[in-house]
């Protein structure tokens, strides 16, 4: 899910269910041993986190061959500065393919400080990401403007979307042969682990978003025994790894586009684009069209366009932003607006270049995709009729997995009876990561609890500025205690922020702070 400058927000009220004791989750805290000295911490403090430091750990490529071939994973930590320690608290970003070493100092940040203080919240940058070695880049350059247009009205921009995605197949195969069948989210797990032990900790405690949701499912699925206490924010459905679950999203950002579109109606007096969602609907489809034929500043077609507004499906406190382009080009045909907006949004750097790489790598190696171009071409036609704003576009960035160099693995079954109460959250109209994948993580891991952002429609919804969602996440931190509800699918209801409101200045809205942690999530999930 693709790697985006997005963000996100939060606020309201406790709706159901008393909260009770998790008492597995809430047992001793973890007492580290000398195994912690193999890490040589070295200061690497930030402006904006200036107690980071930072570490590295050489792992197997292969980790059922132990003793072969090493690599290096970049580690960051905020130290608890608390008497007692609660062990480390590792997070990690989505993507897959997110550099986790930020969030570590987002994480500690934001926390209630006297829960921040007891543990140490460890960052890191997965296998083949950022400052991990290798990084991949498999293709620098892939998104460089102007691309065909998404949607394939001619075989001509259907068979030059085919050709981008298999010359980005085949870079991969030729630089990373070596590496690509241990680019999976399984060798990824058994790297969390490698840390679990360096660190010297009997038990793991994790906070994952997005993808990171199924990454820490399929860590308690082989360390149950190993797991304290783990928050999975922005949940992926399990089941669907992956080409079910990229298909899901399609439904899911078309009604948040929708959303969107229905918010600038309301707002006409701002935008002046009309009062019916169902025209200033008609109206952003007819830019896409002007854009196919003649991209602005010559650097945003109707591809770029698409990737320019699916932010505002992660993250609502962008659509004063990006309403603002909108009408600009809709009304004046000035195009500055939105060359900002993309360059903002949706433009792709080295950074987003590693991202894609592992991106693909994973969710490639991860499980079985269709090999047969006629089933993506059905399948992406017959949804298309139903979510016309990123369908193709969707297909598109994960069509390299049809024509991958090497043989893929089995999703893990998630399934499990033997963890400690783990909390969930979950938007009821996430965009990303759809409800229905928080409920069927929700029934994979026994003795879960869910917590739902009732209305709800942002990627990433704890620490964005919902107290009540952070009330429970808190007391979950604090003490292992989770919200029980009444045997519904939630164990407890939070309200969702209210919508944005027109920007006044031309300062980039940050509603509720929500901004700064979707900058560091790694999308599309």
């Amino acid at each position: 899910m693709k790697k985006r400058a997005v963000a996100l927000c939060g606020v309201a009220a406790l709706a159901a269910g008393a909260v009770t004791p998790a008492t597995a989750a809430a047992g001793p805290a973890p007492t580290p041993s000398s195994a912690a000295a193999s890490l040589a911490w070295k200061k690497c403090g930030t402006k904006s986190y200036p107690t980071l430091q930072c570490a590295s750990l050489k792992v197997p490529l292969d980790h059922d061959d132990p003793h072969g071939r090493q690599i290096t994973l970049a580690l960051s930590r905020v130290p608890h500065t608390a008497k007692k320690s609660q062990g480390p608290l590792l997070v990690n970003p989505g993507g897959p393919g997110g550099s986790g070493l930020t969030l570590a100092g987002f994480v500690a940040s934001n926390l209630p400080k006297k829960i921040a203080a007891q543990y140490d919240v460890i960052g890191f940058d997965p296998r083949g990401v950022g400052k991990s070695k290798p990084a991949l880049d498999c293709k620098p350059g892939h998104f460089d403007p102007v691309r065909p247009s998404s949607v394939p009205t001619t075989q001509a921009i259907e068979t030059a979307n085919l050709n981008r995605a298999q010359a980005f197949a085949r870079a991969c195969g030729e630089k990373y042969g070596d590496v690509l069948p241990f680019m999976d989210t399984v060798s990824s797990v058994k790297d969390m682990d490698a840390i679990r032990r360096a660190l010297g900790a009997p038990k793991l405690n994790y906070f994952g978003y997005s993808y990171g949701t199924y990454l820490g499912a399929v860590y308690a699925k082989y360390f149950p025994e190993r797991v304290r206490r783990f928050v999975l924010d922005s949940i992926v459905d399990p089941t669907g790894v992956w080409y079910r679950d990229n298909m899901s999203q399609d439904l899911a950002f078309n009604a948040r586009h929708q959303a969107f579109l229905a918010w600038v109606a309301r707002h006409d007096a701002t935008y002046k684009l009309g009062k019916d969602p169902a025209a200033v609907e008609a109206k952003w489809y007819a830019m896409r069209d002007a854009l196919a034929k003649k991209p602005a500043d010559g650097k945003v077609g109707a591809g770029e366009l698409e990737d320019t507004f699916l932010p505002g499906g992660y993250f609502d406190g962008y659509w004063p932003f990006l309403a603002e382009a909108f009408a600009a080009y809709a009304k004046k045909k000035d195009t500055d607006p939105l060359v900002e907006a993309y360059e903002n949004f949706a433009a792709v750097d080295a950074e987003g270049d590693n991202g894609y790489s592992v991106y693909t790598a994973v969710q490639c190696q991860d499980a079985r995709w269709p090999r047969n171009w006629n089933r993506w071409r059905v399948d992406n036609r017959h949804m298309n009729e139903k979510a016309p704003f990123s369908t193709w576009n969707n297909a598109w960035y994960n069509a390299p997995c049809a024509f991958w160099p090497t043989r893929p693995g089995r999703p893990t079954d998630v399934e499990n009876h033997a963890v400690p109460p783990v909390l969930l959250f979950q938007a009821t109209d996430d965009g990303a990561t759809p409800y229905e994948g928080g409920v069927e993580m929700h029934r994979q891991l026994s003795g879960s609890s869910l917590v739902v952002e009732e209305g709800g429609g942002n990627h990433g919804i704890t620490l964005s500025g919902n107290d009540c969602l952070d009330e429970h996440l808190a007391a979950y931190l604090a003490n292992g205690k989770v919200p029980r509800g009444d045997g519904g699918e939630a164990d407890a209801v939070c309200a969702k922020l209210p919508d944005p409101k027109p920007r006044t200045t031309k300062v980039l809205p940050r509603s509720s702070g929500g901004t700064a942690l979707h900058g560091l999530l790694g999308f599309r999930g």
